[in-house]
């Protein structure tokens, strides 16, 4: 709306917002050097505060707001926005699922160089209390929450309409157990404390298995600990231990104990039943979840004869949801504990046709290539890292009719996807699904095809 020679900053400017960027704010442009403005939405006039100002752009946060957008409603969540968990909670869930597809085709047109069309977004049923894993970062003053966008700083949160009210129940007892016994949480900066984090997984079948993650191979008063957990949540079917006495942003460490109970839980998910450590790769999102998968099936488009490839495979849950549909699934997965349960998953499931490998996807791909392995349809569901060079190229080298990827970051998936072409596998079909409600990031499935085997 404005043009002007020079941004400053403290500068106010009145602005039209004209989209949307990653992680949350409004885009608008000045003299076209693009301001992301944060909170502000599509449509939207407002009058902004230049914070910052760069070369190519600017960050600014609403001054006043002159027009505002029908989707605009009054935030639901008291934390909002102090807490980073969510970025979406003054927009309606309409626009948030709108601007989410807009972003998976952005990701694969502009990044990509693909032709493929998103062909709809799957939404959500329920927006609140959908997440069946919780994991709540503690301060060095006992506050346990999450943490303030962009930050470290613990917000004291106690209550969340994203997580499951078990999860809650069990953040505040160990608030209170801290308190009463004085036991200190994790300093970052200088790796003393005790406590680091609230690890909390809540199945559909109605359990709950909790984790502490700590700062040391023991806890003062791990007694009380497991007595005031369990108090707080009824449904709980263990307590364990993990130590990370490791300088590190990850999580979680490499030695479980197990304070009381089971180190599993059990959850029923498209109709198989699975058993899960904590560690276990699983979405968070059981609804959206068996949505997703669904989603996969139908692109993976099997027969009844074909063998599958599934690569990240967690658990095992899109490798044996695909079992039923084809003679022989593979699947494989770095962590040792994961491969366990999709084992045992296979078992419990009475599912003949699995097998699965534990290592590095690249390696393990490479080493069933050259083992004359051909999968007519290989599955990929990897971190948001996406995939490494040498998984795209051991794929490539089975020639398998189609790739199903599954994507939790539509940035790397584009690139991937723009790398599979080069490699004459072409983006047939894409869809998103919206497995975290109110939260930035948005899950995508895209169907690739090996160039002769693609439909006319």
């Amino acid at each position: 709306m404005e043009t002007t020679k020079e941004l400053k900053k403290n500068q106010i400017h009145t602005v039209r917002i004209e989209g949307y960027a990653d992680g949350g704010a409004g885009v608008a442009r000045i003299g076209g050097r693009v301001v992301f403005v944060q909170g502000a939405l599509r449509g939207e006039t407002c009058e902004i505060l230049l914070l910052k100002v760069n070369k190519n752009v600017a960050y600014a946060k609403i001054n006043k707001l002159l027009s505002p957008s029908a989707h605009r409603m009054t935030p639901d969540c008291p934390y909002y926005p102090r807490c980073g968990g969510c970025v979406w909670r003054h927009m309606e869930y309409a626009e948030e699922k709108q601007l989410k597809k807009q972003r998976v085709q952005d990701a694969l047109t502009r990044i990509g160089g693909s032709a493929a069309q998103v062909e709809e977004i799957v939404g959500a049923d329920t927006v609140l209390r959908y997440r069946n894993k919780s994991i709540w970062p503690v301060s060095p003053n006992g506050a346990v929450g999450f943490y303030r966008a962009r930050t470290h700083e613990v917000i004291n949160a106690e209550h969340c309409l994203l997580v499951h009210p078990a999860a809650e129940a069990a953040a505040d007892a160990l608030r209170e157990w801290m308190g009463r016994f004085d036991v200190r949480g994790y300093d970052e900066t200088t790796g003393k404390g005790v406590v680091r984090h609230l690890f909390a997984r809540c199945s559909a079948k109605g359990e709950t298995l909790l984790c502490v993650v700590a700062n040391a191979d023991a806890l003062p008063h791990e007694t009380e600990l497991v007595s005031a957990l369990r108090g707080a949540c009824p449904d709980a079917v263990g307590v364990v231990l993990n130590t990370n006495t490791k300088k590190t942003n990850v999580v979680l460490g490499d030695t479980y104990r197990t304070l009381w109970g089971s180190d599993r839980i059990e959850d029923t998910l498209c109709g198989l039943e699975f058993r899960l450590s904590a560690p276990s790769f699983y979405q968070v999102n059981h609804a959206q979840c068996e949505k997703l998968y669904a989603k996969a099936l139908e692109f993976a488009e099997l027969t009844g004869g074909e063998t599958l490839l599934d690569l990240y495979c967690g658990t095992g849950t899109i490798t044996l949801t695909m079992a039923g549909h084809a003679k022989r699934v593979i699947g494989a997965e770095i962590v040792p504990e994961a491969i366990a349960d999709a084992r045992e998953n296979a078992k419990r499931n009475g599912v003949a046709n699995a097998e699965f490998f534990c290592g590095d996807a690249s390696a393990v791909a490479a080493k069933l290539a050259a083992e004359g392995l051909r999968p007519d349809v290989v599955t990929v569901d990897p971190p948001r890292k996406g995939l490494a060079e040498g998984v795209i190229a051991a794929v490539a080298d089975m020639a398998p009719s189609r790739v199903v990827y599954v994507s939790c970051d539509p940035a790397t998936l584009a690139r991937d996807v723009k790398r599979f072409a080069e490699r004459g596998y072409e983006a047939a079909r894409a869809c998103a699904v919206d497995m975290f409600p109110r939260a930035d990031h948005v899950e995508s499935v895209v169907q690739l095809c090996l160039a002769q085997t693609k439909k006319p």
